[in-house]
């Protein structure tokens, strides 16, 4: 019997699929793990318990979640529903802003803050503009274009034929508007034309080829003419569907009617979009064309402006942007999903992204050789783990990105680009993550349980999920507040020890024994279980030979409890300081080298050799792992 030791002194490839159960031969199968649940990974290697989820308040519905920062020191939390933005700031309600936006729609929101105000956009609503005028003021209210002598400066197109004419009635005052093909609909009411430059309102519409209009700039004459445009966006034909801040212009891509055009405001004007002579700081507009469609799906500012479409990624260059020197090149031709939104996030100077296939995340990051954008896919390995990403966002405090699945789950890569660390895990609780949102430096999300929909928080003091906290000078057995897990089963975790499990009733939950501080809410399971053995041995290879664990050596950190399972059953491993059996002391953390004895053959190549699982509410971090195996041909 040949006798190996395996050394596995990182997870820096985290969860990868089980597809790859045959590739020992990959760097990733040294570096990863066959399941890796409810853990974070650190950019070093080694990986923890997740924190807890601390409760801060039960949300209207599903929805989601959006970042405000005012500064450094004024950070919200808005939660977009059905018909209403609350607003949280460190955790408490401050304000509630009625929204034009149904449930359904919250989900193709598009969104950039400017200062203290937050521009929010869907194709089938007027923009809004959401406005923090105090601590507790929050106002709503449309965008408003420029105007200057009763001329507004907004985009205009013409949605009709190129021989298609308008011929006015007269040259001042109120008139009638002539159309060589119908053209007019009841919603053109209130919506302003241009006709040979010059702009009407129109005030009521008899049939497609027939309207009344308000002459707000004096018309150059009553000859039918081709030159003629309306408004681009309305409730006729839509409004814009994305949006960003590139080079101190405010960048919109597309509309519900026009979905492949871009239009740039005038340079420190950003509702200015006058396209004048084409100077340097005035507006910009064009349409991104190609040979297949370019529905506009995101918008973002990094090194070059970058245009996510239903079909490809562009770049839009120029230094500065300007009318003159822009220019438009394809990149790669992935595309972005059509159904939602899901805003691409910066990492480290690359763009994440969401493509269209499902199972995938994407970084767009410009490559100096090439002189041009490539877009890997950051799943490949972990396929499994990624199904219809809705919502995303970067914890970069810790390196971790963060993508709610259609699924419910949460999945988590720790990136850090420098050391090519790309692993991911997954986070699963009791429920299903809708949303997820980085404030400050707290990740929050939005989570739909038994008991209604709510919003939490990551918290590295927590370890129970949809929790609280609470404290008594005296000690005492009864702790309420806990109405929004009315019926549920919930880990306790008392004067710093697990107690028994017990049943919210009324609100509150009774203790076995007084305790001056708890820690109540649902749990949650880890798991860490390693891919099978890739063993060189015994004639040149190991698969098909029988395998025996002789020893597991885990290097721990600051761990309070070890569940482990060598192939006969899940069992607590004691650590010396803490006693055999139940915790029922506050159990001092334990740092170094625990070693554990293992039993028994296995014939079948493809079972790990061992696994933690533990739903124990107490820190556990894991930095390395070595494994004594023997192996019979």
């Amino acid at each position: 019997m040949a006798r190996v030791r395996l050394q596995k002194t990182n997870f820096t490839a985290g969860e990868i699929s089980p597809r790859l159960l045959g590739r020992g031969d990959l760097r990733a199968y040294a570096n990863g793990a066959r399941r890796l649940r409810n853990v974070f990974i650190h950019p070093t290697g080694g990986l923890s318990r997740r924190p807890g989820l601390r409760y801060v308040d039960t949300a209207r519905g599903a929805g989601r979640l959006v970042a405000f920062e005012f500064n450094t020191e004024q950070v919200y939390l808005m939660v977009f529903t059905d018909g209403y933005v609350d607003v949280y700031r460190d955790g408490t309600w401050v304000a509630e802003i009625a929204s034009p936006w149904d449930g359904a729609q919250v989900g193709q929101l598009n969104w950039t803050q400017s200062a203290d105000t937050l521009l929010v956009v869907h194709p089938d609503v007027p923009p809004k503009r959401i406005t923090r005028t105090g601590a507790e003021t929050w106002t709503l209210e449309d965008w408003a274009f420029v105007t200057e002598d009763d001329r507004v400066f907004q985009p205009t197109y013409k949605f009709a034929g190129d021989d298609v004419t308008l011929t006015p009635s007269a040259t001042t005052g109120s008139i009638t508007l002539t159309a060589s093909a119908d053209v007019f609909v009841a919603g053109h009411v209130g919506t302003r034309f241009r006709i040979e430059k010059k702009e009407v309102e129109i005030t009521a519409v008899t049939d497609g080829q027939n309207a009344d209009a308000e002459v707000k700039e004096d018309l150059a004459s009553t000859a039918a003419t081709k030159d003629w445009e309306e408004q681009s966006f309305s409730a006729v034909r839509g409004w814009p569907a994305s949006l960003c801040f590139h080079q101190d212009r405010l960048v919109i891509g597309g509309s519900r009617d026009l979905p492949n055009r871009l239009w740039l405001s005038k340079s420190a004007d950003l509702f200015n979009f006058d396209l004048g002579e084409g100077l340097d700081d005035e507006a910009i507009e064009f349409a991104v064309l190609s040979d297949q469609v370019n529905a506009l799906r995101a918008v973002f500012s990094g090194r070059h402006l970058q245009l996510f479409t239903s079909g490809a990624e562009w770049m839009v260059t120029g230094a500065p942007l300007t009318p003159q020197n822009l220019q438009l090149q394809r990149q790669t031709r992935i595309g972005s999903p059509v159904d939602r939104t899901v805003p691409p996030r910066d990492v480290d100077g690359a763009t994440l992204f969401v493509p269209r296939q499902g199972s995938e995340l994407r970084e767009f990051v410009f490559a100096d050789i090439e002189q041009a954008y490539q877009a890997t896919d950051l799943a490949m390995l972990a396929q499994h783990l990624v199904d219809g990403a809705v919502d995303q966002d970067f914890d970069k405090g810790n390196r971790l990105f963060h993508s709610a699945m259609a699924d419910g789950s949460l999945a988590t890569v720790t990136v850090y680009r420098a050391e090519q660390v790309t692993a991911w895990s997954r986070q699963q609780t009791d429920g299903q993550f809708l949303s997820v949102a980085m404030v400050g430096d707290q990740a929050h999300v939005l989570v739909a349980r038994a008991g209604g929909t709510f919003v939490e928080v990551f918290d590295p003091a927590m370890h129970v999920d949809s929790g609280l906290t609470g404290a008594s000078e005296t000690a005492q057995t009864v702790w309420t507040g806990l109405d929004h897990l009315e019926g549920a089963a919930v880990k306790v975790v008392a004067d710093g020890s697990p107690r028994a499990d017990a049943v919210v009733s009324g609100g509150a939950v009774t203790l076995d024994e007084p305790a001056g501080a708890v820690q109540i809410g649902l749990g949650y399971t880890h798991v860490i279980e390693p891919l099978p053995p890739a063993l060189q041995g015994g004639g040149g290879g190991a698969q098909g030979a029988k395998v025996r664990l002789v020893s597991l050596t885990l290097r721990l950190q600051d761990s309070a409890a070890l569940f482990l399972d060598l192939g006969r059953g899940l069992a607590q491993v004691p650590f010396k300081r803490f006693g055999d059996g139940v915790l029922d002391a506050p159990p001092p953390p334990f740092s170094g080298d625990k070693t554990i004895r293992a039993f028994g053959w296995r014939r079948d190549g493809t079972e790990s050799l061992w696994c933690i699982e533990q739903d124990t509410p107490l820190p556990f971090n894991l930095l390395s792992a070595a494994a004594e195996v023997g192996i019979n041909d």
